[in-house]
């Protein structure tokens, strides 16, 4: 009779646990759905005040703050609902073959040892508990701006309208700037507020890192209709050749823009005759001083605007947009993971040019083989231009050095070395006429099919912006001949603006 009353006590109470258990899962369950709906909801209102703000003036310093704080929380709201959504991936053993083979195949569950499984379930679930953590922290702090939104909305509801494109048309046309909303709008106050009478021109240094987006910026505010009916001209001119300003008198009258870019510290005597220079020009004349020294600061007349690499959470929002393009990343689980790896190895060691030229070469193949590749390829490839020239090749692109791109292509006949070009602006396109004469093999072609290398010399064209100043990315390379003479200048050239 005991024996029965302890089994029918030990089966209540195994039920009775299974019970709490299984709804303690279901809540937990709901609870975490309840919390991606909330996330979906905020995100959808922050994006449409950012959206809305991005296409009217702002001239209140503080509504400015507000709305950079806003894009903050929104893009990493953006990632933090990305990444909560593939955290199941990490429960499972399938792995990236870090050594990826040609064919860059998944490792199957039955190839892992057993202790390598356990670990890397142990892994998994504290993974899923960061994911969690990330959720709750990303949607507390979209909760918290979007509740002080308010005022903003209201006061921006008073603010006149941009005469401008939908901003979802970069989605898919890629020619629309990304992010800056802040900078944006500090450049614009600046050329549309009318300078002091008989003063000299207003100055203000717009300074940041190579390929950060100095020149797309300042190219996209002066494209604003109302800068280009502000000044009569806009002139652009180079550090070497601000003192030879005089020189376009002939468009001089009236109200001037003169954007200058600076690649290195400027000649205290020429920049004394460019400013007397610029007090003769016509009162309300502005001058834009693009440049990546810290030195350029005290050259301006107004605080600078400093550009710095893109967060990563917005960094990832933009290379997964570029990667996918028009389709849903969310129907992709797998390689939006894959693209938050590539995004996290990219984000500071390289520039937004390598981030658009990766994107498109994956925009053309989404199988998740093929962009194991791409990662395993893109690690292979800083890690030999590490072993032969003991630098990142994205500081060996800045001092204009011969890197090694043989790693990115499959089966190369032999090793591929280019000369980077010089991306500093059109004033120093030093392209000869002989070169011109090559033929010109976008690096992305190359990538897909390594038969396009053509024979002997040839340009290769890494990426093509199409926002302006629509800066083209020509390098040369000598096929089979690894020693491409490191001295010759070869620069970033640019189309016409149209």
């Amino acid at each position: 009779m005991e024996l029965a009353i302890s089994a029918v006590t030990g089966e209540l109470v195994s039920r009775f646990l299974s019970l709490l258990v299984n709804k303690y899962h279901s809540s937990r369950a709901y609870s975490e759905e309840k919390q991606l709906k909330r996330l979906e909801q905020l995100i959808l209102r922050a994006r449409t005040v950012v959206e809305e703000a991005d296409g009217r003036y702002i001239t209140n310093s503080g509504m400015l703050e507000q709305l950079n704080m806003l894009a903050e929380a929104l893009y990493r709201g953006y990632w933090a609902l990305g990444a909560f959504r593939y955290r199941s991936l990490e429960e499972t053993p399938i792995e990236e073959e870090e050594e990826v083979s040609n064919s860059s195949l998944l490792v199957s569950i039955n190839s892992c040892p057993p202790k390598r499984l356990r670990m890397f379930h142990s892994s998994a679930r504290k993974k899923k508990a960061t994911y969690l953590l990330e959720l709750q922290g990303a949607l507390e702090n979209l909760e918290d701006a979007v509740s002080s939104m308010k005022e903003f909305v209201v006061i921006l509801g008073g603010c006149d309208r941009m005469l401008r494109r939908p901003y979802d048309t970069y989605l898919y046309n890629d020619n629309i700037m990304f992010g800056r909303h802040a900078e944006k709008q500090k450049l614009l106050n600046f050329l549309l507020q009318h300078g002091s009478p008989g003063g000299a021109p207003a100055v203000i240094p717009v300074i940041g890192g190579p390929a950060v987006g100095k020149r797309t910026l300042v190219a996209h505010v002066c494209k604003d209709e109302r800068v280009s009916s502000q000044f009569s001209s806009i002139l652009h001119l180079n550090g070497d050749s601000v003192c030879r300003i005089a020189d376009h008198d002939s468009v001089l009258s009236g109200k001037v823009l003169v954007v200058v870019e600076i690649v290195s510290d400027v000649d205290q005597e020429d920049w004394a005759k460019f400013c007397s220079t610029l007090a003769s020009m016509d009162s309300g004349s502005k001058v834009i001083i693009v440049s990546r020294c810290i030195s350029s600061e005290k050259l301006g007349t107004v605080k600078p605007i400093f550009l710095n690499t893109l967060p990563y959470e917005e960094f990832s929002y933009l290379f997964k947009t570029l990667a996918f393009g028009s389709v849903d990343s969310a129907r992709h689980p797998q390689l939006a993971r894959i693209a938050d790896k590539m995004a996290r190895e990219m984000q500071s060691d390289w520039s937004l040019v390598a981030a658009n030229l990766l994107a498109d070469v994956m925009r053309r193949n989404l199988n998740i083989h093929f962009w194991l590749s791409m990662l395993s390829r893109m690690r292979r490839f800083v890690e030999r231009n590490f072993s032969i020239f003991g630098e990142h090749p994205q500081l060996l692109v800045l001092r204009r050095h011969q890197i090694d791109v043989t790693d990115f292509f499959l089966h190369p006949a032999s090793p591929l070395r280019i000369l980077p070009s010089c991306t500093t602006g059109s004033s120093r396109t030093e392209i000869t006429e002989e070169r011109q004469l090559l033929p010109n093999v976008r690096l992305g072609d190359l990538v897909v099919d390594p038969g396009a290398i053509p024979q002997g010399d040839f340009n290769v064209v890494s990426w093509e912006s199409s926002v302006p100043p629509y800066t083209s990315f020509v390098h040369f390379a000598s096929n089979g001949a690894p020693s491409v003479a490191e001295d010759t200048p070869l620069s970033g050239r640019k189309r016409k603006s149209i």
